[in-house]
């Protein structure tokens, strides 16, 4: 049986969770962004601090050694691991204690970054988003999709659809084309556009936030990191999903009054993701 759902403020107060007032950092969830390559560093900065802004206690970005002073420069907030190599990631390893990860904001697409993300898939266990050169990599390595971990959350906008699911004639087939790929693989997959579509199992959820304010470089990075922060938080991947992409559209519904539509920038979302959380307080 199909469910479609709107999106909306009730929609997302039914998930939403406040912070509770006796709350530490070390309860807030820790959560790794892995991605970057060289001149491709400031998509990992916008994740790393939208995924803080949205409620994560600890982050960690990893990063190959050429964002090393980038991401530390930009966001005093994170830690940094690198990887050995300069230019581009060709192995995650970490020690951590992790909640949620997110990956492939800026990763590039070399084959060594292709073996990096099939071994890091191997080993991994933890609750996992992947967009952008992730997506790329993994639509070379479908047989990849058979060991992600459950409920792992895809964030492709049309084309990266494309690549991973194939062409389709009109949206109705689109639809159940990505149905019919989440059962498969138990993904949530979240379809970025206008409107935002998020598909996991037969329900199919339409956001009703957002403008074309968004249509700009780096507002999926910052996507990817409000979902990664509220995964780290314990929130389940369906309703990080949903959570982050009305949350994500909101904001540039409150920015545009101020900003207009042409010189709102992927940093506003950050600038106004404060006031999108507090009109569900209010």
């Amino acid at each position: 049986m199909e469910t479609n759902l709107l999106i909306d403020r009730n929609e997302a107060l039914k998930r939403f969770r406040p912070i509770s007032e006796n709350s530490h950092k070390g309860v807030q969830g820790h959560a790794l962004i892995v991605g970057g390559s060289y001149g491709k560093i400031g998509s990992v900065c916008l994740s790393v601090k939208a995924c803080l802004k949205s409620g994560a206690g600890l982050v960690t970005a990893y990063v190959p050694k050429c964002g090393y002073e980038i991401v530390q420069s930009v966001v005093p907030e994170v830690m940094v691991l690198t990887d050995d190599y300069n230019e581009h990631i060709i192995t995650v390893n970490h020690k951590l204690n992790l909640q949620a990860i997110g990956f492939g904001m800026g990763l590039g697409t070399h084959a060594d970054t292709h073996q990096a993300m099939f071994h890091f898939l191997k080993m991994n266990k933890v609750p996992l988003v992947i967009d952008a050169d992730g997506l790329n990599i993994l639509s070379e390595n479908k047989e990849w999709l058979e060991i992600l971990p459950k409920q792992t959350i895809l964030t492709p906008h049309l084309k990266e659809l494309r690549r991973l699911i194939g062409d389709w004639n009109f949206d109705g087939e689109m639809l159940e084309k990505v149905q019919s790929f989440s059962v498969k693989y138990d993904v949530v997959t979240v379809v970025k556009g206008a409107p935002t579509l998020i598909v996991y199992g037969d329900t199919v959820y339409q956001n009703t936030t957002g403008n074309q304010a968004l249509a700009t470089a780096g507002s999926g990075d910052v996507l990817t990191g409000i979902i990664t922060g509220l995964l780290a938080q314990d929130y389940t991947p369906a309703d990080a999903a949903v959570l982050g992409v009305y949350l994500h559209g909101l904001t540039s519904d409150l920015a545009v009054p101020e900003t207009g539509y042409h010189s709102f920038i992927a940093s506003d979302i950050l600038n106004y993701l404060g006031k999108a959380f507090l009109t569900l307080n209010a």
